[in-house]
Formats: structure tokens, sequence, C-alpha cells
């Protein structure tokens, strides 16, 4: 069975920081229409932060590596995306615990169990204007592909196109969650940034 080996978990989280790094000002910028502006600079904080602390993360099994990177993510992380990042890495770092890779199939439930975090962290839910309704989607497709026993080829980018179609879905909805439920309906026809930023995440992981 094709599997993704704890190697290609830890070159795909060393991308990750770079895609979050780079996006900091076009995230801010995204989140300046019906939020504070900071969401770019306050998640790049602390994976600038993982990135230099790269060497001491545990390399022991995938959840370790994981676990190490959400410890930091909650501290270094500004803004309610400490909680909530680091919340959903603690989370995928607690299922991977002792695993070397990951099928499709354990993918989609180490994904759901940050989803099942930050829910639990947050309260929010699928159509809050969340990054939830980016991040839910994008699962539910990796799920459908784990059981329809398809490659990694052929899920990773519907999974992708899942949670990009999540993010456009936010501008229909109004913000009740976070600095942009302040505004409420003025937040309609502006997308919520923590989801479009999973949309742009997957597709630049894919990219890479």
């Amino acid at each position: 069975m094709e599997t993704f080996t704890k190697d290609q978990v830890i070159g795909t989280i060393a991308s990750m920081c770079d895609i979050i790094i780079e996006n900091e000002v076009p995230f801010c910028e995204l989140d300046s229409a019906a939020g504070d502006g900071d969401f770019g600079m306050s998640l790049a904080k602390g994976f600038k932060v993982v990135k230099a602390e790269w060497a001491n993360h545990s390399r022991d099994d995938i959840g370790a590596f994981l676990k190490d990177c959400g410890m930091i993510i909650t501290e270094h992380c500004g803004g309610a995306s400490g909680p909530i990042w680091g919340s959903g890495f603690r989370a995928m770092g607690k299922y991977a615990h002792g695993k070397e890779a990951l099928n499709l199939v354990e993918l989609g439930e180490m994904v759901q169990a940050a989803i099942d975090a930050v829910q639990k962290r947050g309260g929010a839910k699928l159509g809050d204007k969340t990054l939830l309704d980016a991040l839910i989607p994008a699962v539910e497709s990796i799920k459908a592909s784990g059981s329809a026993a398809e490659t990694f080829a052929v899920a990773l980018p519907k999974s992708a196109a899942a949670a990009v179609a999540g993010g456009e879905s936010t501008k229909l909805i109004a913000a009740t969650k976070g600095r942009a439920s302040y505004v409420g309906d003025r937040s309609i026809s502006f997308p919520d940034a923590g989801a479009t930023a999973i949309g742009i995440i997957f597709n630049r992981l894919l990219a890479r």
C-alpha cells in the first residue's frame, strides 16, 4: 500500500513553513477586509520559529515531530492562530505517535484529529466562516479517496481543489467567530483569510 513516509511528512512541513512565511503580507491583506489585518503576521511569526528550531524537532516518529512543531506554534503564533493551529498540530502528533508512515486513510484520520481539536478549542463548525470551511471539505475528499483506494497523486489534487472551493464559499457567509464577527453582515462578499490560506497552502504544496 502506498504511504506517506516520515521524511515526506517532515519535508511537507518544511515547505509549509516556507509557504506561510512567503505569504505573510498577502495573508494579512486577506484579513484586512473583515478582520484586523494581522493574520499573516501572526501565523508567520510561529512558523518562522518552527523553521529556526528545525534541528531540535524530534525525528523519533511522525507524531513526535508534529508534536514539537505544535508546541512552538502554540507558543509563538500570535492572536488566535497560536491556540487554533497549535491544537491542530498537537492533535496530529498524538494521532501519529509511533508511526513511521501514513497511508491515505490514516492521513485523512490524522487531519480529522486536527479538525476535532480545532473545533473543541474554538467551538466553530462548518459554515461559521473559519478555516474549517476549507479544511473539512479537504479532509472529506481525502476520506472518500481513501475509501476508493485512490493513489496520493489522484487524491491530493482533489483535496486541494475542495479546500479552495471551501475558502471561496466563505464569501457568502457572515462571520460569527473571531474578530470578523464584529462586522457581521459586512463580512459577506469577503472570503475568510484562514480558509483561503488553507487552499493556498494545499495548492502550493502540490506545486513543490
